[in-house]
């Protein structure tokens, strides 16, 4: 676990707290904002379109939707459709791409000022509020649909945001600990119960309409519909620990390689309480129709603050709320790639370039790449070089030279050999 750099793919006039990327148009949507707090810091989110240059990946900003005073805490993503959790709300927009004859420019709304594309590499261009960057011979336009209100806490806040595996309902999650259950896209209540005593840190639909919460009162609990259906035991059967309590952080369901009928279920779970010489933190995997754990590592002693799982249920990618970023192979958990303090702050969230739609185009020779945001405003690009392997033409070749040899060095040895 050497100590290496991550590229800066993108950098926001913003904090950044949500990332998702749509496969079929390769759009990166990276998500944040200053709240409502009048510091000049401005909420949005941004659609950046990816593209390999010269064998390099690189982002440049398609259009930036303003969400005026909520910043965008939380997302998911259902098509052309995403839900942003924005403060107590959930926010749907749909955006939609055209095709659209003329040049790169920078266009500020009532204006025809032009100015260059941000692109990774170069200064990030100052634009005035309302300004929007349009790729050449693409446009991008955002449209807001329903909004409605998802946590009723005191201080309400919805932390988390899913889609079902057909896009027609939606789960939403927060500190109130209520499940709330909406249609998609009329956002009408279909279900609510309460989950947890406290908030509800994280959440997960699987396509049987199971659904997984997380919550701080160190519960992880499998439901159908309101029906509590079994809770996850891990620390009865995890390590030995010292008195020290854990609570689940993340949870993800993710496919299993080469068996797409079956699931497994996949969680983090670190100290509930910082402690002077921090417990390690560690990733489980579950078997998704039992929910029986099926092997639990250690995942060091940073705090996880954020997981992701690869489209295929190959690789799970973790952040750090040190900044650090690593991805793992889901089978044995094994660690592949780690950047110790990547963002030097709180990673926000983490996501997978898609392996289908424009997902292999833009991978190149690579096996798989995770995006990282954090606090600091930064987008980066974490990639995983294909692990080395012989080619079987080349196997094949070496069989062939070698048989050769053997029969040239008999015929010298015994010239009457052949």
């Amino acid at each position: 676990m050497g100590r290496r750099r991550a590229p800066e793919l993108y950098r926001a006039p913003f904090p950044l707290y949500a990332l998702q990327v749509d496969p079929s148009t390769g759009l990166l949507i990276a998500a944040g904002g200053g709240g409502a707090a009048k510091t000049g810091i401005k909420n949005g989110v941004h659609f950046l379109q990816l593209e390999q240059i010269n064998g390099r990946l690189s982002a440049s900003l398609l259009h930036s939707h303003d969400t005026e005073t909520r910043a965008t805490m939380n997302l998911a993503l259902a098509g052309n459709i995403l839900a942003a959790g924005q403060d107590a709300h959930c926010q749907l927009l749909r955006f939609q791409t055209h095709q659209q004859k003329g040049k790169t420019k920078v266009e500020k709304a009532g204006s025809k000022e032009q100015g260059p594309r941000q692109r990774k590499g170069a200064a990030p261009v100052e634009k005035k509020p309302g300004a929007e960057t349009h790729q050449e011979g693409i446009e991008l336009s955002v449209e807001n649909l329903k909004a409605v209100q998802t946590d009723f806490s005191p201080d309400p806040f919805q932390k988390v945001v899913c889609f079902n595996h057909d896009n027609t309902l939606l789960a939403t999650g927060g500190t109130d600990g209520y499940v709330r259950i909406w249609k998609v896209p009329s956002l009408e209540k279909v279900l609510e119960f309460r989950a947890h005593e406290g908030e509800i840190e994280d959440l997960a639909l699987g396509p049987d309409g199971k659904l997984v919460t997380v919550g701080w009162d160190l519960k992880a609990s499998v439901w159908q519909k309101d029906q509590l259906v079994t809770q996850l035991h891990w620390q009865e059967n995890g390590p030995t620990f010292s008195n020290t309590p854990y609570r689940y952080q993340a949870c993800r369901f993710g496919h299993v390689p080469d068996q797409p009928t079956r699931l497994r279920l996949f969680t983090v779970q670190i100290p509930h309480k910082r402690l002077r010489q921090p417990p390690p933190c560690y990733l489980t995997a579950w078997d998704g129709s039992t929910f029986l754990p099926l092997r639990t590592k250690s995942c060091g002693h940073e705090v996880i603050s954020c997981l992701s799982v690869s489209e295929s249920g190959t690789f799970l990618g973790l952040g750090t709320v040190t900044g650090s970023v690593a991805i793992y192979i889901a089978f044995s958990l094994q660690c592949l790639y780690y950047v110790r303090e990547a963002h030097g702050i709180v990673v926000t969230d983490v996501a997978f370039l898609p392996e289908k739609g424009r997902g292999p185009e833009l991978l190149g020779f690579h096996e798989t790449a995770l995006f990282s945001v954090a606090v600091d405003s930064r987008c980066q690009l974490h990639l995983l070089p294909s692990r080395r392997s012989v080619p079987v033409w080349l196997l094949l070749l070496l069989c062939v030279g070698l048989i050769v040899m053997t029969i040239l060095l008999l015929q010298s040895v015994f010239p009457g050999f052949l």
